[in-house]
């Protein structure tokens, strides 16, 4: 009996594809195509560009399927998503205007020239890493939750968190150690770029 095309895994829909079958590649538009626009929506915060971003993103998929150049680790949307991202850091990196810098007699003015490529990028990861962090953490249990935020946004020091939950300071420090590993594994379930 056939297995129906939209139960396949992603990785069958792909070597199908490659082998002709085109409506495989249609089933992997459709399945993640929500979430690759809305990543790339809540980056560049214009359509406009998100459409060209996101049709960049799936030509370049197509060409490198195609071209027998993807390889197969079970990781497509993780590999389609990093493909949009650096999509967007070309974006803003051709898009970005050149700063202004006023000379002064005590340097060089080279000096004060940073790579306006570099912040861009910095800045978009840094932006992006920040909003998945927010979401991911409102899925954490309630007593690593509270240390994430004690720690991370209220730049506490970790005997304080223990004396504000009242547990001993190796507990807060278990508490955060776990708090990662679940963020990671959140992130790695919920398919978002992040960076620790």
């Amino acid at each position: 009996m056939e297995v129906k095309t939209a139960q396949l895994t992603d990785n069958e829909l792909i070597t199908r594809y490659r082998e002709g079958d085109a409506k495989c590649f249609d089933v992997l538009l459709e399945r993640y195509q929500g979430k690759v626009y809305g990543y790339i929506f809540s980056v560049v915060k214009d359509k406009e560009i998100a459409d060209d971003v996101f049709q960049d993103t799936f030509c370049k998929v197509v060409y490198t399927i195609k071209s027998g150049s993807y390889r197969d680790e079970n990781k497509f949307i993780h590999w389609v998503m990093r493909i949009a991202h650096n999509l967007i850091v070309d974006h803003f990196r051709r898009n970005n205007k050149m700063p202004i810098v006023t000379s002064r007699s005590d340097g060089d003015i080279l000096d004060n020239l940073r790579s306006p490529g570099e912040n861009v990028e910095h800045d978009i990861m840094k932006k992006q890493t920040n909003q998945n962090i927010r979401k991911l953490v409102k899925m954490l249990p309630p007593e690593q939750r509270r240390v994430v935020i004690l720690r991370h946004y209220g730049k506490c020091e970790f005997k304080d968190i223990a004396a504000r939950t009242g547990v001993s300071i190796n507990t807060a420090l278990g508490r955060m150690r776990y708090a990662i590993i679940n963020l990671r594994r959140l992130a790695r379930e919920q398919n978002m770029y992040i960076e620790f």
